[in-house]
């Protein structure tokens, strides 16, 4: 009756450790790199609205003054041309929609990078693969961190900063999480 209670756990290595800290820290990484890219994507989108709807609108404004019979609504229309013109100019060069794909996309990368790290950390680790396994598991996430890095976009720190206080107040975390802190 007064047996040991005997579990199944493993003794963890000190390789083992490191690997799960240090796919801590690409899940991390990853996080406030999605986070980050899809604060941007957001801003971008929302860009090319707040542009796109004032340049429909004044558009349709000067054709109108144009058709018009008064001689005041064709300087009024001119005026309105040149503001087109500006707001288009802006739009063209600045390609709003193309910056919102490239930061949604990186945005959609790096969160499937951090979902593959998690169920590393959390399942993959824990089963019977060697330490060697492991670690070069690990080292592809990491050249996968890596190119996601040289072929994504810049993110502005204003998103960064966007994303990290959403992180920190909690928008990042999942309900079964908070449960089993609990």
């Amino acid at each position: 009756m007064n047996e040991p209670i005997i579990t199944a756990e493993q003794p963890v290595s000190r390789t083992k450790e490191e690997i799960i800290k240090e796919a801590n820290r690409i899940e991390e990484s990853a996080l406030y790199s999605s986070k980050g890219h899809f604060s941007a994507a957001s801003f971008w989108g929302n860009f090319h609205i707040w542009l796109g709807i004032p340049i429909v609108i004044l558009a349709a404004i000067a054709g109108a003054s144009f058709i018009s019979k008064v001689d005041n609504n064709n300087v009024i229309g001119g005026v309105i041309s040149l503001i087109i013109a500006v707001m288009s100019a802006v739009v063209t060069f600045l390609n709003p929609n193309e910056r919102r794909s490239a930061h949604f996309n990186a945005g959609n990368d790096y969160d499937s990078l951090q979902n593959k790290v998690r169920i590393f950390r959390t399942i993959e680790c824990w089963e019977k693969e060697s330490d060697h396994v492991l670690s070069e598991r690990l080292k592809d996430f990491s050249d996968q961190k890596d190119k996601l890095n040289r072929a994504s976009p810049q993110i502005p720190w204003w998103a960064y900063r966007k994303a990290k206080k959403g992180i920190e107040a909690g928008e990042a975390e999942y309900r079964v999480d908070k449960e089993i802190a609990s």
